[in-house]
């Protein structure tokens, strides 16, 4: 029986004469038909639209922005990540994973942005701007090196991130069930919660009961039925339609020229390194979850385009742009693989950006009913982590001892959000993320347990079989 075919991640190789053309062609690279495309693609907006909002809710007000400036960042954020995402998704020269790879405003940029331009105003957001594009630009020059690190995310270690990633996901989506606004007065009320399990419900019974392409969208058409449950219930706010522009275009530097201080461009450096680690954590998640594992090169023009998105989204008054976990989450439950799928959604966000009344209608999405859905999605992430560790040799050597401690320091975060309160600040942009102090004491232990210290008379055999087992060959699509 002949060998069954490889797709290989070079979109140069010269294709088999003899195979058909869908043989040739990778999920990741097929087209849908425009219906398909336009929801499938709204659909990734709507996991994604509450995490590209919510950075720039919470550094206007802390900077001293009014309700109209900060609605005016969250337009531009939505613009910004668009032109991120159609970066990362399709790409130019060595530019873009070419993944159905979202791309959004960072979390994990929001307390040193905070900090930088607190009570600032203009000023304020000017030094952030700066800061960011610095930061963007080392990253980009960085980007070809950083990626080498690769090497570095055996089974063992992706599918420790990837667990992590939608574990440290979850407490979004029980935020978000709850209301989202801790200070609010229904936070965690019965009304909110019950939405919330009414939408995991629907979704869920979506999933069971629809067949074909219905099932894929079974989350928008989720929280389609949400929202409208939510209507009567009293818990959906229509004042963001009354109070939105037909249309708005993100003016370039409209809170001024971007400023440049060196304390500044140093925490931001910082949490573009952060982004850059989560990033290529992501990549090879998503890699593994479409059949067509994340390399060197991948994972280059991946953090080129994230980087390169930075670097250009202060131009439009946007923040700094990395991966969204949470769609990822989307593709393992959809099984929609297509990377034109994203790009759809990168123009949809682009639109967004440009009609504030098209944005505030997305916006209609109650945050229980979001969250809801959230539960859904963020889960299926751990799941992804839980199937590649599966394939990890746990029971070889000390793999699961690697495992072990790396999700336990990556849970700290989560568990107990107050571990680290008396470190410096600089050093919470790390240690408040769990995934990236997971991802780096997982590297760490797996060079020390699996590379150091090898015996020198294992013999090439040994060697090769223990290469093998920790680093299996890629899964073969069919």
């Amino acid at each position: 029986m002949a060998a069954t075919p490889r797709f290989r991640n070079d979109a140069s190789a010269a294709p088999d004469p003899e195979s058909s053309p869908s043989d040739r062609k990778h999920p990741v690279d097929e087209t849908l038909p425009p219906l398909k495309m336009f929801t499938s693609g709204l659909q990734h907006v709507a996991a994604m639209y509450a995490g590209v909002v919510a950075p720039p809710m919470i550094v206007g007000p802390a900077v001293g922005l009014t309700a109209k400036e900060t609605a005016f960042l969250m337009g531009a954020s939505l613009f910004t990540a668009g032109i991120a995402t159609l970066l990362q998704t399709l790409g130019f020269w060595r530019i873009g994973a070419r993944l159905p790879f979202v791309n959004g405003v960072s979390f994990a940029g929001v307390t040193p942005m905070v900090a930088i331009g607190k009570d600032r105003g203009h000023d304020g957001i000017a030094v952030i701007f700066g800061a960011i594009i610095v930061a963007s630009l080392l990253g980009f020059v960085l980007a070809p090196y950083f990626c080498k690190l690769v090497r570095f995310f055996p089974p063992v270690v992706t599918g420790t991130v990837i667990t992590l990633i939608g574990v440290s996901l979850l407490p979004v989506a029980f935020n978000w069930s709850q209301g989202g606004n801790a200070t609010a007065d229904d936070y965690g009320s019965t009304t909110n919660i019950t939405m919330a399990a009414v939408t995991l419900v629907i979704v869920l019974a979506l999933r069971k009961l629809l067949r074909g392409f219905l099932q894929q969208i079974a989350i928008l058409l989720g929280l389609v039925i949400g929202t409208l449950i939510a209507i009567p219930v009293g818990i959906t706010d229509f004042g963001a339609i009354k109070d939105a522009d037909v249309i708005g275009f993100p003016t370039p530097f409209h809170f001024g020229a971007p400023q440049f201080e060196i304390a500044a461009i140093v925490s931001m450096c910082i949490v573009m390194l952060v982004c850059m680690t989560e990033s290529t954590a992501d990549m090879l998640a998503l890699g593994k979850i479409v059949d067509r594992p994340a390399d060197e090169r991948t994972i280059e023009g991946g953090l080129r385009a994230d980087t390169l998105g930075s670097a250009i989204s202060p131009l439009f008054n946007g923040f700094m742009c990395s991966a969204f976990a949470q769609n990822i989450g989307l593709v393992a439950m959809t099984k929609v693989r297509s990377r034109f799928v994203v790009a759809a959604g990168g123009g949809i966000l682009i639109l967004l950006g440009l009609c504030p009344v098209a944005a505030s209608v997305i916006a209609l999405v109650p945050l229980p009913v979001l969250g809801g859905a959230g539960i859904v999605l963020f889960g299926s992430v751990a799941a992804s982590g839980i199937q590649t560790l599966a394939s990890a040799a746990l029971e070889k050597g000390e793999n699961a001892l690697i495992v072990a401690a790396a999700v336990g320091v990556g849970l700290i975060p989560i568990a107990a959000p107050e571990f680290y309160h008396a470190f410096p600040e600089d050093l919470l942009v790390v240690l408040d993320s769990g995934i990236s102090t997971g991802c780096v004491v997982a590297i760490v232990l797996n060079l020390a347990f699996n590379h150091l210290g090898r015996k020198p008379d294992a013999g090439p055999d040994a060697e090769q079989e223990d290469h093998e087992k920790v680093n299996p060959a890629p899964v073969a699509v069919h």
